[in-house]
């Protein structure tokens, strides 16, 4: 029966390493690996040696939840309308139809510099929802002439 045997880039993505430094443990005898032509193979007892296991590294599982961050400066805007503008994304926030973990949102009003600030974390697709729900009610209050 043949052994399995992994490219350099095989490795590197089951190490989660670049290729650099799969090719740099070659050359210096830490990883056993046969060259063919001018690439390398590594058999999976070499790789198993190397990682310290004694089974053959099986690839990567399905990635984690990802998030996002997002941070909104909003300058030119009084306390009443960053107060309106908070409960609108607030309320945008809370009201989202997918099954995933609720997004965490600050707000924040600075009055020496009129400036309001969102600071968003959750994830990338209803995240990517609120901040069109932010631009379309500044688009539209931009439109009409005056700041939120």
């Amino acid at each position: 029966m043949a052994e399995d045997m992994y490219s350099v880039e095989q490795v590197a993505e089951r190490l989660g390493l670049h290729v650099r430094t799969v090719r740099g443990y070659i050359r210096s005898g830490r990883l056993r690996a046969v060259r063919i032509g001018k690439q390398y193979r590594i058999a999976a007892r070499d790789l198993a040696a190397l990682t310290g296991g004694t089974a053959p590294v099986t690839a990567p599982g399905p990635v984690g939840p990802v998030e996002v961050s997002s941070i909104v400066r909003i300058d030119g805007v009084d306390q009443v309308a960053a107060d309106r503008l908070g409960t609108l994304v607030q309320a945008g926030a809370a009201t989202r139809h997918d099954p995933g973990p609720p997004l965490r949102l600050q707000t924040m009003y600075d009055d020496e510099r009129n400036r309001m600030t969102l600071v968003i974390l959750g994830d990338p697709t209803a995240t990517a929802d609120l901040l069109r729900l932010v631009d379309s009610v500044l688009d539209g209050v931009l439109d009409d002439g005056a700041r939120p």
